[in-house]
């Protein structure tokens, strides 16, 4: 369809369906294929993507559309199947889609009764139209999705709905004209063979070779003109609202352009020094509000929110308004507990564009969003994931609310950026690293507990943002070289400073890394990595409150990674420290040994 419709998709690129470096993967993949808006393969996701992109529409036309100039007015249609209508992930997000109301979202439903194990009748016999009814939707039922007229008097219906989204159930034969697998499972995602081929050509009428397409068909479906057409349109009326709304215009078009304000630089800038002279010490999650405070003002394509988590995770911040169908142009989404839809629609969200999203939940939550981390992650989406409550800090609650694994397994992850900063300063950095680099995904990981400032120079202060930087030198002479280098992130700052001063008294000369980002610190320059952790230093400790895993990357074969590889205890945060030997004496300890060995 994509060839059809006049894009950059050629017979030949169809050729390589599949193959290795082609335009055409096995599973459409946003910025591989030119026409496809979002990757989609994981059952469930692109439906929730399209929510996301039907919320966008719906809030950037609150905030740009003026009367009679509708710049932002176009539908989202999304088709899926009964494996999406299976994943969890369908109900939370055409819930949350009905509760606001999303009426330019119009989605086909392909109710052909075959999943990959064979008839779904022995697995699904929900009643699915009267569950999107229940959800708020307008349903239009028994379309034969065969007849595209029937299909064209369905969307006309339901474009006529305006305070609902449309579901739009269509009855279908998988593989009709198959002479032997039409209706079937053995259809589902196989190759039909030749014999089947040929039936289903006979079938069909069709009678020209394989790739070969009739200039009539070439022409009925070439979608150029017509998308021509209407961007000349979209564009007259642009201009009218330029010419009446000249600095929403540039507003919007900045947005959509992906550019940050002229100011923000500047800004975001002085609030780094300004959070450094506040010397304040609180939780990071709390310092995480105090960036958004500050930050957010100056970003009007910022929004974002928690599932059910807002006043735990700190996300709604001053200039926060509720989106909902009474106020569309808000800048805040109450998720509700829905954390897997809630990554996706802000995925969503993402690739529509004229929106920085942030979206927020326990770092231990994060297990249920994970696929919709790693789409985003495959995609490269700038979209920004806050988690708090990130180890066992977080004390009594226990094993099941105890991130242990996570930090290294999002840290194993393509293409994301894990910051776990240590302070107010390391915060406000990493909230405008996650703002300015639109390379890919951010996630930023805070803590439950109050954490101390650290005292910094003013040089170190442009450090922060290359992911690793030396925090606290040794005492010794300048020229002399530290004896041990102690390597920590977040929480465990605090105790890598206390264990270097008393080492430091005992004549041992102990330097103190603050490996932030260890993502952004391996991309900085090899003169750059080898200034912070020289080679030839190799007694060193990493001190971090989860798995061990990934961190002999930095401390070596003679290295000592304390950490958690178990999963933790109930019990109040500093009997758990001190039970996972996550404590300055025992830091001491390993660096006097690693000194004398």
């Amino acid at each position: 369809m994509l060839n059809l419709t006049g894009y950059d998709v050629s017979i030949e690129d169809l050729k390589l369906f599949r193959q290795l470096g082609s335009k055409t993967p096995g599973h459409p993949e946003f910025g591989v294929t030119p026409g496809v808006e979002t990757t989609t393969g994981p059952l469930g996701q692109g439906l929730a993507n399209a929510v996301g992109m039907a919320l966008a529409e719906k809030t950037l036309a609150a905030q740009f559309n003026m009367p009679g100039l509708n710049i932002i007015d176009h539908y989202t249609y999304v088709f899926f199947g009964d494996g999406c209508l299976m994943e969890g992930i369908s109900h939370e997000v055409c819930s949350l889609a009905g509760t606001l109301k999303l009426s330019k979202l119009i989605a086909f439903y392909d109710d052909n009764g075959i999943s990959i194990d064979g008839d779904v009748e022995g697995w699904l016999t929900d009643d699915t139209p009267q569950r999107f009814r229940s959800y708020g939707w307008h349903v239009i039922e028994q379309v034969d999705g065969h007849d595209h007229r029937a299909i064209r008097d369905a969307i006309l219906n339901a474009q006529a709905i305006e305070d609902k989204p449309t579901l739009i159930c269509c009855k279908t034969v998988i593989g009709k004209g198959a002479p032997t697998k039409a209706g079937t499972h053995g259809i589902h995602g196989a190759p039909l063979g030749k014999d089947e081929v040929q039936g289903t050509r006979k079938a069909l009428g069709w009678v020209h070779d394989p790739f070969e397409i009739p200039l009539k068909i070439k022409t009925y479906w070439d979608e150029k003109e017509q998308g021509f057409l209407r961007e000349n349109l979209w564009n007259t009326t642009f201009d009218s609202y330029a010419e009446k709304h000249p600095e929403l215009a540039a507003e919007f078009l900045r947005r959509m352009q992906k550019q940050l304000p002229p100011s923000w630089k500047t800004h975001a800038d002085h609030l780094v020094t300004e959070s450094a002279l506040g010397a304040q010490s609180i939780a990071t999650r709390q310092a995480s509000q105090q960036a958004l405070n500050d930050l957010g003002p100056k970003l009007p394509e910022l929004i974002g929110g928690s599932a059910d988590l807002s006043p735990s995770n700190n996300t709604f911040w001053r200039g926060a308004i509720d989106n909902s169908p009474s106020s569309p142009g808000g800048n805040y989404i109450r998720f509700g507990v829905r954390e897997f839809g809630m990554g996706a629609i802000a995925n969503g969200l993402a690739l529509h564009g004229g929106f920085i999203p942030y979206c927020a939940t326990f770092l231990v939550f994060s297990d249920y969003m994970r696929n919709a981390i790693r789409i985003a992650a495959l995609s490269k989406i700038h979209n920004v994931f806050v988690f708090t409550h990130d180890s066992i800090g977080l004390g009594e609650d226990g094993p099941t609310h105890q991130p242990i694994e996570h930090l290294a397994s999002f840290r194993a992850m393509p293409n994301v950026k894990v910051w776990r900063p240590c302070d107010t300063v390391e915060t406000t950095v990493a909230w405008k690293q996650a703002i300015e680099d639109d390379s890919g995904l951010h996630i930023l990981v805070f803590s439950r507990q109050t954490l101390p400032y650290q005292l910094r120079r003013a040089d170190q202060l442009p450090l922060i943002e290359r992911g690793g930087y030396i925090l606290k030198e040794h005492e010794g002479s300048l020229n002399d070289k530290p004896d041990i280098i102690l390597i920590a992130t977040g929480s465990e700052i605090e105790l890598a400073v206390e264990a270097a001063t008393l080492l430091n008294r005992k004549s041992i000369r102990a330097r103190v890394v603050s490996l932030v980002c260890s993502d952004a610190f391996d991309g900085q320059s090899d003169q750059y990595r080898e200034s912070v952790l020289p080679s030839q230093i190799t007694r060193r400790i990493s001190i971090e409150a989860g798995s061990t895993l990934g961190w002999h990357k930095y401390v070596g074969t003679n290295g000592v990674a304390l950490g958690i590889d178990t999963f933790g205890e109930s019990a109040p945060a500093e009997q758990l420290y001190s039970h996972f030997g996550l404590t300055v004496d025992n830091i001491v300890n390993h660096a006097e040994n690693l000194v004398n060995s």
